[in-house]
């Protein structure tokens, strides 16, 4: 632990201008910590800036542009469920901003909450005899919450609550009110029909599965947001036939000829549908990004850690849009996957 206690503390001190003294002063105190504890624990600033490089660090993020805008709230003190929901409702409600979406992280102490959901704001999904109602990707999670009790609707749409564990308590379920709940109804500039579809996402990715690591220690339970990607409501949410599986039906609505894959009926109801979710965003004046811009907005980042004397590694797989990604440059450029540290990691499902 003091090794990577070490090298994050030196990293922290160099980028943030700080004196050689200070630092030496600080590694100090973290090494008697560790030696007396077993761990130690960071300062708020330590927290934040971590959080930041994480978000820096993070190979599989188009968006890390902004990682020195990310809002760090610190919760570490909280150890109840009561108040560690009302922590995540004001996570969402400061993230949301009304629509101005503000990226946000919540850190909640280091291994006694959990978490359960994969993302704060999700649809349920219901296996019923006509097949999946909802989200299919929720089937497995919706199946836990009702076995904690919850009822759902039954519906295309229906939040699920959020469950959240300390330490080995049974877990315990928590409604999201509807009035925090920021959702956007697809609708498409020229095509009347497609409101008709019924179709609405909610405005802001949350994610609580992963964890944050800095310096050693891992925050189990650290929720984190920016806004989205069009292309990950538009050509993978609503769009793969694992999930909602609209392009049959924007394509018959269309008028394509679905019986052949020549007349690229899935290109054509794939671009329509993501420019509906992109307009539709934008009426409602929630923050959003196109896949294009997203990508200029990478390039600049390359250059900026360049200019940081920082190589940027990256998850060229996951970079690169599902929509006409050779139209961006991150198409054509080989980025080492390699893992560096402040970061984010998958952790075990805990159900």
């Amino acid at each position: 632990m003091f090794n990577e206690a070490n090298n994050f503390i030196r990293t922290y001190y160099e980028e943030t201008g700080q004196s050689e003294q200070e630092m030496g002063i600080r590694l100090i105190e973290v090494e008697q910590q560790i030696l007396k504890q077993g761990t130690y624990e960071h300062s708020i600033d330590e927290l934040s800036y971590g959080a930041k490089m994480a978000w820096r660090n993070s190979n599989k993020c188009i968006g890390r542009l902004f990682w020195q805008s990310l809002n760090v709230l610190d919760k570490r003190y909280l150890h109840d469920e009561e108040s560690i929901f009302d922590a995540l409702l004001e996570h969402i409600e400061f993230a949301t901003n009304n629509g101005r979406i503000r990226p946000t992280i919540t850190v909640f102490s280091q291994k006694d909450v959990r978490i359960w959901n994969q993302q704060l704001i999700r649809y349920a999904g219901y296996e019923t005899e006509n097949g999946i109602i909802g989200d299919p990707d929720s089937v497995a999670f919706t199946k836990v919450c009702q076995n904690l009790g919850w009822k759902g609707n039954n519906g295309l749409f229906d939040v699920l609550p959020l469950v959240i564990q300390i330490k080995d308590n049974p877990p315990k379920l928590f409604d999201i009110p509807q009035v925090s709940i920021l959702e956007v109804s697809i609708r498409h500039p020229e095509f009347d029909w497609f409101a008709d579809l019924g179709l609405k996402w909610y405005a802001v990715p949350m994610i609580s599965s992963m964890k944050l690591e800095v310096g050693g220690i891992s925050y189990v339970a650290a929720p984190f947001n920016g806004w989205y990607m069009g292309t990950e409501i538009g050509a993978r949410n609503l769009a793969d036939d694992n999930r909602y599986n609209m392009l049959p039906v924007i394509a018959e609505q269309m008028g394509l000829n679905t019986k052949s894959n020549a007349s690229l009926w899935k290109d054509r109801a794939l671009v329509e549908l993501n420019a509906a979710v992109l307009f539709s965003y934008k009426e409602d004046g929630v923050s959003i990004v196109d896949h294009h811009t997203a990508a200029q907005q990478f390039k600049r980042f390359e250059t900026n850690e360049h200019e940081a004397g920082r190589d940027v590694t990256g998850n060229w797989s996951w970079l690169i849009p599902p929509l006409s990604p050779a139209t961006t440059h991150i198409f054509h450029k080989p980025y080492a996957n390699e893992k560096k540290t402040p970061n984010y990691f998958y952790q075990k499902a805990p159900y």
